[in-house]
C-alpha cells in the first residue's frame, strides 16, 4: 500500500535561555497551519513527536521535558511600533494538545536573533555593530518585550563569555525587558490580596501569593509542604505522590485566580498557572555539583512546569519571582528579607539567577513597569523539518 511522502517545512532549532524549541516563520508553514486551529496544532504535535505514551518523543524534535517540548511561530508585527509578533506553543509530551495560554520567557531570548536573521526586522533598525533593539509583541499574553541583541559586522553575535546557570557553555548576553509584565488584562493579584489562605483538599490550608506577572504563578512556602527549598529534580520528579499534590495545588490555585471555571479544566491548561515554592537562603549543591552559597542569594525558589520540577527556572516564572520580590508583603518578598527592593538573586536547581523589577504603588494598587533579566541564545540547527502528511491538510 502506497503512502504519501513526508512534507518539508523550513524551521530553525534554537536554544533560548534554559529551553530549546523549534522556530518557524509563519509564512513558511503549510497554508492550513498559518491560522490557529486543528491543522496548526496537528503539525506542531507531529514536529515535536507528541503525543507519546512512552514519554520520550523519539519520533520528533522534542526532548521529553517541558523545557524541550516547545514551538515558536514568528511573523512581521501587526502592531504599531513593534518589529515581530511572537506566538508560543507549549506542546504536551503525552497528550494530544498544544497549550497556547502563556509565554516562554527563556525562548524569548532567541526571538530577537531569529527575527533579525529571518529578515523580520527592518534593516534600518539593525546596527552593524552594537546592540539591536528588537520590539516584540508577545501574542499569547498581548504584551511588549524588548530584546537587546548584540551585533558584530552585521550579524547576530551568538558566541561570548556570558554564563547562565543551567546552560553548559557560555554565549553572548541578551538582555530581555518585559514591559508591564502583569499577565493578561486582569489585576496583578487576581484575588485582591498579596497573601491568601488557599484551601487544598488532602493537603491543607496553605499561605499562597497568587500573581499574574510574566506568567500566572502560585507561590507557597516550602516548609508548609515539607520541603527545604534546596531540592533538585529527582527528589520531586521521582515522587508520584508529590507530583499529584502539586497538581492539586495548581488546580485549586487556578480556580481561585479565575483562570478556570471548574477544577476539571486544569487538565487541559497545563502550561499555566505555574506552582513554585520558596524559602529563605540556604547553601546547597546545584545539579552540576557547583556549590551555591546562601551568602550569594536572597532566597530559594523551585518551580514546576507541565507537571514536573523545572531543571532551572522558567524565564516567565523568574519574572514572577522578581515582581513578587519587589512588592513588600508577598511570600517571595518575605523570604527574601522583606522591604523594598528592585532586584533579587534566587537559587534554583541549576544555580542562581538575578532578575530586576520596578514596582509602583498607586491608588492602593501595585503595578510593575518593567522586569529585566539576562539570557543567552543561539541557533543549533537550521533547515527543514520533515513530517508525514497529515489528514488535516
Amino acid at each position: 500500500m502506497a503512502h504519501p511522502p513526508q512534507i518539508k517545512v523550513p524551521a530553525t532549532y534554537m536554544r533560548g535561555g534554559t529551553s530549546k524549541g523549534v522556530f518557524f516563520n509563519l509564512t513558511d508553514l503549510p497554508e492550513a497551519a498559518q491560522a490557529p486551529g486543528k491543522a496548526r496544532d496537528a503539525l506542531l504535535l507531529r514536529v515535536i513527536g507528541s503525543p507519546d505514551p512512552y514519554g520520550k518523543q523519539i519520533d520528533g524534535m522534542g526532548g521529553a521535558t517541558s523545557s524541550t517540548s516547545k514551538t515558536v511561530i514568528l511573523s512581521k508585527s501587526t502592531q504599531t511600533d513593534h518589529d515581530v509578533d511572537y506566538l508560543f506553543g507549549q506542546v504536551s509530551i503525552d497528550k494530544p494538545f498544544v497549550d497556547w495560554s502563556g509565554n516562554c520567557g527563556n525562548l524569548t531570548a532567541a526571538v530577537g536573533a531569529f527575527a533579525i536573521s529571518s529578515g523580520l526586522v527592518d534593516a534600518n533598525r539593525i546596527p552593524d555593530n552594537g546592540i539591536a533593539t528588537v520590539r516584540i509583541w508577545q501574542a499569547n499574553i498581548k504584551k511588549t518585550i524588548i530584546a537587546n541583541v548584540p551585533m558584530t559586522d552585521g550579524e547576530v553575535q551568538e558566541t561570548g563569555d556570558f554564563v547562565l546557570d543551567g546552560v553548559t557553555f557560555p554565549a553572548a548576553e541578551v538582555q530581555v525587558e518585559f514591559l508591564d509584565p502583569a499577565d493578561g488584562e486582569g489585576a496583578m493579584f487576581p484575588t485582591g490580596s498579596l497573601v491568601d489562605d488557599l484551601e487544598v483538599p488532602g493537603v491543607g490550608t496553605l499561605k499562597a501569593t497568587m500573581i499574574n506577572a510574566g506568567i500566572p504563578t502560585i507561590f507557597i512556602n516550602a516548609e508548609d509542604i515539607g520541603y527545604q527549598g534546596t531540592e533538585l529534580q529527582e527528589v520531586i520528579n521521582g515522587d508520584e505522590k508529590a507530583l499529584a499534590m502539586f497538581e492539586v495545588i495548581r488546580a485549586h490555585g487556578a480556580l481561585r485566580m479565575g483562570l478556570i471555571s471548574s477544577l476539571e479544566e486544569a487538565a487541559t491548561r497545563q502550561h499555566t498557572p505555574k506552582v513554585a515554592f520558596v524559602a529563605e537562603p540556604k547553601s546547597y549543591p546545584s545539579s552540576s555539583g557547583k556549590e551555591v552559597s546562601e551568602d550569594d542569594i536572597d532566597l530559594l525558589a523551585r518551580a514546576l512546569s507541565m507537571g514536573k520540577l523545572h531543571h532551572a527556572m522558567m524565564g516567565t516564572a523568574a519574572v514572577a519571582i522578581g515582581t513578587a520580590a519587589a512588592i513588600p508583603g508577598t511570600l517571595v518578598n518575605l523570604v527574601a528579607g522583606g522591604g523594598e527592593r528592585n532586584s533579587v538573586r534566587f537559587g534554583h536547581p541549576s544555580g542562581t539567577l538575578k532578575v530586576g523589577a520596578e514596582a509602583v504603588l498607586k491608588d492602593g494598587q501595585w503595578s510593575v513597569t518593567k522586569a529585566i533579566m539576562s539570557r543567552s541564545a543561539r541557533i543549533l540547527m537550521q533547515g527543514k523539518v520533515f513530517i508525514p502528511a497529515l489528514e488535516e491538510w
